[in-house]
């Protein structure tokens, strides 16, 4: 369980990780020296994985945005495993989820436009091992996109 203190602290980083500990700090009223042990024991446990950019899509070129459904023939380990060692490869899968429903993976996927897309559904997404079926979504707009975790 995490104390307040670093639920706080994990809000702010998650609005802006490339603060200081102090101004960090002094927004959630610790000294510079305390919040940033402090950070150091989240990232030691593991609730920190790590930092990054935010990029925006549409000024490198990624206007369209896809959900994609993809059905195995199979379920086994093995189905699986290579289904998700191959989607983890390609750069053009963004992300990859194992779901329940109709679908066994869902994956988010951006294209440049419509004839790129074309070409990461036919080479990349049907090239996957062991998939049988794909049922892709266009984003139309996007409403709220994921700006992190409610930790405070």
């Amino acid at each position: 369980m995490l104390e307040k203190t670093d639920r706080k602290i994990l809000h702010e980083l998650q609005f802006d990780s490339r603060r200081s500990a102090a101004t960090i700090g002094e927004k959630v009223g610790l000294s510079a020296s305390a919040c940033h042990r402090r950070i150091r024991l989240l990232e030691d446990r593991g609730v920190i994985e790590g930092y990054g950019a935010r990029l925006n899509a549409e000024k490198l070129g990624y206007v369209m945005t896809f959900f994609v459904e993809v059905t195995l023939e199979g379920q086994s380990e093995t189905v699986l495993g290579a289904f998700e060692r191959a989607a983890a490869a390609r750069p053009e899968v963004l992300e990859c989820y194992l779901t329940t429903g109709t679908a066994d993976y869902v994956l988010k996927v951006s294209a440049q436009d419509t004839d790129d897309y074309e070409r990461i559904h036919r080479r990349v997404i049907s090239g996957l091992p062991h998939v049988i079926r794909i049922q892709s979504s266009l984003v139309m707009k996007t409403v709220k996109s994921w700006r992190g975790y409610p930790v405070e």
